[in-house]
């Protein structure tokens, strides 16, 4: 059985430039470069691996054939957190989402290490189209995750305790 409670979304407190900055990023050109970027290599991933790719690994040895099943998966995963990350900077732009609520570790690209090799075989030993789009991959990853570094500097979580007493604090006119 699902849960249906509503999930609280956790805000961040923004000062007044970052919240700009994340603002002004998202109506940029190069929002909308790395955007369209962005879900055309999900789409050529989807293509590939549904398409040429799954050809490709049916003739691949065992071991070749899980380390192509293990990449594309590690690809899969990273483009939809890419896509995610862009989706939530689309709807800061178009007033569906709050920059506080984007700000939110929920949906940020947090850096996550990267599972072990496997060992099980060599990346040679993988389809070139596999390779081309994993290269391709990694680096939008990058910039995104540099991206996103940038803009939500200075960000810090909401504290609603905090808040609280500083509000207080404010309508007492109590030094902080």
């Amino acid at each position: 059985m699902t849960d249906m409670t509503p999930q609280t979304v956790t805000t961040v407190s923004l000062s007044p430039t970052v919240a700009d900055r994340i603002f002004t990023f998202a109506k940029s050109s190069m929002f909308e470069r790395t955007f369209r970027d962005g879900m055309s290599l999900v789409e050529e991933t989807a293509a590939y691996l549904d398409g040429p790719g799954r050809a490709a690994s049916k003739r691949l040895p065992r071991i070749a054939a899980l380390t192509y099943a293990a990449e594309s998966m590690r690809l899969t995963t990273r483009l939809m957190q890419v896509a995610s990350w862009l989706l939530v900077q689309r709807a800061v732009r178009e007033g569906e989402m709050d920059v506080h609520e984007a700000a939110s570790d929920r949906y940020r690209l947090t850096v996550r290490p990267d599972a072990p090799p496997l060992g099980l075989g060599a990346m040679s030993d993988l389809p070139e189209g596999l390779l081309g789009l994993i290269e391709r991959g990694d680096a939008l990853y990058e910039r995104v995750q540099r991206l996103d570094e940038d803009m939500y500097a200075g960000a810090e979580d909401a504290n609603p305790v905090f808040d609280q007493v500083a509000r207080l604090r404010a309508a007492f006119g109590k030094p902080q």
